[in-house]
């Protein structure tokens, strides 16, 4: 390829199309120094898409002429051609899936947060190639956190990325892989820097919840299935429908019961999604019950429902969690019961299930029992931590600065939403629909000095 062939043709050269892939290259050459040689170089080759797409065949030179760290934002409009026109699953899948991964280890982050629409474009392409037949989403799941980290304007920021790496760790059964993104907390959400949709939100808090089952941290995966209930919206979406199930269900095994919608969740849920999970409804039903037959008689009646939903295995660890419940229920009553008695009342096979129960739950931290294997008597006892070792001075201590940092993330999200013109507009209108005008001793030093000086 000729990378010198008209002086037209290159930096400001026509202001138009490109009529060739040599003009694709000597343009790119020319036009990757500063930001604004860039973003003529992005116009450009949005308006030269259909020369790309004529010359599908031969874009692999042109990759091949090019910098991936030196020219990321025409490599990317070019893979983003290339990755399109590429059928899922066929022969050709393994050479884009090999492109895509190495553009993204050698890509400029400066570069690729010019066009993150086709950045995510490209992610979601590679995510879908590597979840065919003949290609593991292993494959993605380096490649997809490294996407996450250039495409981040801040390590606290979301991206469409974080969905498309969370489900290949997930079919990938590589939980642990997911936690380095996942354990990050999340305070910036900014779509015109990263292409962020809502759907992208919602998939992260689906998929995540259901790492976070694999691994057991219920209570992680019910944060995450909770916030794509009560995610804002006007219409009810089978994304929203699939997290309210698993949350009822993790719900029982952290709470013990069936929570409640908080006020914020959209109408629109509240009112439909109990209706499409009915089976779910009567598994909670059946759990405040405490009866263990009862609840594995509605697993039994709701059998396909739940195996459909892929949920089964989810409901079985229900009972399993019943039968904790009810042994943790008999320590505050009784200081000494023998094995038989704690297998009659709770409803297990025999003395011997008691004792595995009783054991793991002990390795667990769950209950404080001893066991007397001569004569088939649990002990239970009070939690011997006394909080007072070095151990637990540090950790009282980091959660006291983890909770001081948040404080000071709150203040400042306060401030800016009461600093906001928006948001200043929409209350003046609500109060003045109320017979009440906003008084300008409502606002605070700060935000009135910040609206009378923008700047």
């Amino acid at each position: 390829l000729r990378t010198n062939k008209q002086t037209n043709e290159r930096k400001g050269g026509g202001g138009g199309r490109m009529e060739s892939l040599e003009a694709v290259v000597a343009n790119t050459l020319a036009l990757s120094s500063t930001f604004d040689d860039l973003s003529h170089l992005s116009s450009l080759l949005k308006q030269s898409e259909d020369l790309l797409v004529r010359n599908l065949d031969k874009l692999g030179d042109v990759l091949g002429a090019l910098d991936a760290g030196r020219h990321s934002l025409a490599c990317l409009h070019i893979l983003d051609v290339l990755s399109s026109r590429v059928p899922v699953g066929s022969p050709d899948s393994g050479e884009v899936i090999c492109r895509i991964s190495s553009f993204i280890n050698d890509c400029s982050a400066d570069q690729i947060r010019l066009a993150p629409e086709l950045f995510a474009s490209v992610c979601h392409k590679l995510k879908d190639f590597v979840m065919t037949a003949g290609n593991l989403p292993i494959k993605a799941i380096l490649p997809l956190q490294t996407a996450i980290r250039k495409i981040q304007p801040t390590p606290e920021h979301f991206t469409p990325q974080h969905a498309d790496f969370t489900l290949v760790c997930l079919l990938s059964k590589c939980y642990n892989a997911a936690l380095p993104i996942l354990d990050t907390d999340i305070f910036e959400v900014d779509p015109k820097k990263t292409a962020l949709t809502p759907r992208d939100f919602l998939l992260y808090c689906y998929y995540g919840g259901t790492v976070y089952i694999g691994l057991k941290r219920f209570n992680k995966a019910l944060q995450l299935f909770h916030h794509a209930i009560t995610a804002p919206s006007t219409v009810l979406n089978a994304i929203t429908i699939a997290a309210y199930k698993k949350f009822v269900l993790v719900s029982l095994i952290v709470n013990g019961q069936l929570a409640q919608f908080p006020k914020y969740t959209p109408s629109i849920v509240q009112r439909s999604l109990k209706t499409q999970s009915q089976a779910y409804v009567n598994m909670g039903n059946a759990y405040a019950t405490r009866n263990v037959e009862e609840v594995q008689r509605c697993i039994t009646s709701h059998h396909e429902g739940f195996n459909n939903d892929r949920n089964l295995g989810l409901a079985k660890q229900v009972v399993a969690s019943l039968y904790k419940r009810n042994i943790q229920r008999l320590t505050q009553t009784y200081l000494t019961l023998s094995l038989q008695d704690i297998a009659d009342t709770v409803k297990l096979e025999g003395p011997r299930d008691a004792e595995m129960h009783v054991l793991r739950m002990i390795e667990d931290g769950e209950i404080f029992a001893t066991i007397n294997q001569k004569d088939g008597m649990v002990r239970f006892h009070e939690d011997s931590e006394q909080y007072n070792t070095m151990e637990m001075a540090e950790r009282l201590d980091g959660e006291i600065h983890s909770m001081m940092k948040l404080a000071g993330k709150l203040t400042a999200v306060d401030e800016q939403i009461s600093c906001d013109r928006a948001y200043l507009g929409r209350m003046s209108m609500r109060d003045g629909r109320h017979g009440r005008y906003a008084d300008p001793d409502d606002f605070d030093h700060v935000g009135a000095q910040r609206i009378l000086d923008p700047q």
